[in-house]
């Protein structure tokens, strides 16, 4: 018995370039409060440490990923990166109090974001991508 498919199912490439520029564009902004001291008023980090060196990731990434420009690339160094920042800077390995999950040590968006961009880099950057426009998809 073959499925009807969803009405909804024909905007599919649409959704997809809004979630990646939308997910980019957010992804960027964490970059920003590093990098440039954007929207927050924490210091930034000392250049060339691992915060800084994620600011860096998070600001290029986010902005490729957006634009859909080498987007398998930048997702697949950005979902390493929140995958790092997930058990480094959350989690750190510790299995006592439910520190495990990502509600309780607070990791839930770098897990999100990690596990996002790898689909990213698994779907490429779709229709509404530079990539696409210029030939590498």
């Amino acid at each position: 018995m073959l499925k009807q498919k969803s009405p909804i199912s024909r905007y599919e490439g649409l959704l997809y370039a809004l979630l990646r520029v939308v997910a980019g564009a957010m992804f960027a902004c964490h970059g920003m409060q590093s990098i440039l001291g954007w929207f927050t008023t924490a210091p930034r980090p000392r250049v060339g440490s691992q915060s800084w060196v994620g600011g860096i990731i998070e600001l290029c990434a986010g902005i490729l990923i957006a634009l859909g420009l080498f987007t398998r690339w930048a997702a697949f160094v950005a979902s390493g990166t929140m995958a790092v920042a997930f058990v480094q800077f959350h989690w750190k390995l510790a299995l006592d109090h439910w520190k495990w999950v990502p509600i309780v040590n607070r990791g839930e968006l770098a897990l999100l974001y990690s596990f996002l961009f790898l689909f990213f880099t698994a779907r490429g950057g779709g229709a509404a991508s530079i990539d696409r426009r210029i030939g590498r998809e």
